[in-house]
C-alpha cells in the first residue's frame, strides 16, 4: 500500500516514527511538502521516500493530510489528481470541506495525538464506511482506533484527545511545582511526576475508580481532593474542554 503524507510538522513526524517503529514497510511511504531539506532530513531519519509538493499526484495513493487547517486551500492548488483515500488530521475541518478542495475516491477524517511516535496514540476517526479498514489498518499501527459517527463527534474527540495531552501537561507541571514548593528537589520532583503517569496510564481500565481506592476517610488524599474542589479545579477543566471544542468549530 503506498501512502503519502503531506507536511513534515511534529503530528507528520510522530505518525511516520509510529508506522516505522511498527515494523510497516517505510519505502512504500512518502513524505510531501515544501520545504526540500527539511523533507530530506525527515525521510533519511524515517527511512522513507520523499517528494516536493508542487505537482505532486496523488492517483492511486492514500494520502494523510498532516499540515496546518488554514493551508487546506493552498496545499489543494499544488496537488493533482484523485487519491485512493484521503485521511485528514485537520482540526476544525468537516468532511464537506474536504471533498470541497481535494480529489479521493473515500474520505475519513481523523484525530490522534502525539504519542503515535511511540505507537500509544488513541485516534478517533469517521468518514466514508468503504475506507474503515484502510483507515485502521494503518492508524493501529500508531496506537488505539475508535470509530466515531459524524464530524461533530471528531471536533468534540479532538478535544480530548488532540487538547488533552497539553492539557495533562500542564497538570503534570503543576503537581512537580507543588512538589519543588513543600521541599523536593526539582529532578526528583519530576521524577516523581513522570513515574506517576507511568502508573496511571497502567491503571486505565480502572477509571473512573481509581480515585475512590486512593482516597480513605480523613486521610492525606481526602484533604488534597477537598483543596482542589474548593479551588475549582474540576471545573475549570471542564471549561477547557469545552472551549477546546468550540474553538474547533470556528476554525
Amino acid at each position: 500500500m503506498k501512502v503519502s503524507i503531506i507536511g513534515y510538522g511534529e503530528m507528520a513526524k510522530a505518525i511516520l516514527l509510529g508506522m516505522k517503529n511498527s515494523g510497516w514497510n517505510m519505502q512504500e511511504v512518502e513524505v510531501v511538502g515544501r520545504d526540500e531539506n527539511k523533507l530530506k532530513k525527515l525521510a533519511n531519519e524515517i527511512g522513507c521516500k520523499y517528494n516536493l509538493i508542487d505537482g505532486y499526484d496523488i492517483s492511486k495513493k492514500v494520502v494523510i493530510l498532516a499540515i496546518k487547517p488554514y493551508a487546506l486551500q493552498e496545499v489543494s492548488m499544488r496537488i493533482k489528481g484523485e487519491a485512493e483515500v484521503l485521511i485528514s488530521i485537520l482540526a476544525g475541518k468537516p468532511l464537506i470541506e474536504l471533498q470541497k478542495y481535494i480529489k479521493a475516491k473515500s474520505y475519513i477524517r481523523a484525530m490522534p495525538n502525539i504519542a503515535a511516535k511511540y505507537g500509544a496514540s488513541t485516534t478517533a476517526i469517521t468518514g466514508d464506511i468503504e475506507a474503515k479498514e484502510i483507515a485502521f489498518e494503518i492508524l493501529s499501527k500508531i496506537g488505539d482506533v475508535i470509530w466515531l459517527n459524524s464530524d461533530d463527534e471528531i471536533d468534540m474527540a479532538t478535544a480530548i484527545i488532540g487538547s488533552g495531552p497539553a492539557f495533562l501537561a500542564i497538570i503534570a507541571e503543576a503537581i512537580s511545582d507543588g512538589g519543588v514548593y513543600i521541599g523536593l528537589k526539582r529532578e526528583v520532583a519530576n521524577k516523581l511526576t513522570q513515574g506517576l503517569f507511568k502508573s496511571f496510564a497502567a491503571l486505565k481500565e480502572e477509571f473512573p475508580e481509581i480515585k475512590n481506592k486512593v482516597m480513605s476517610p480523613k486521610g492525606t488524599t481526602a484533604e488534597g481532593i477537598y483543596e482542589l474542589e474548593k479551588e475549582g479545579v474540576r471545573g475549570k477543566i471542564i471549561k477547557g474542554v469545552v472551549k477546546t471544542y468550540e474553538k474547533s468549530k470556528k476554525i
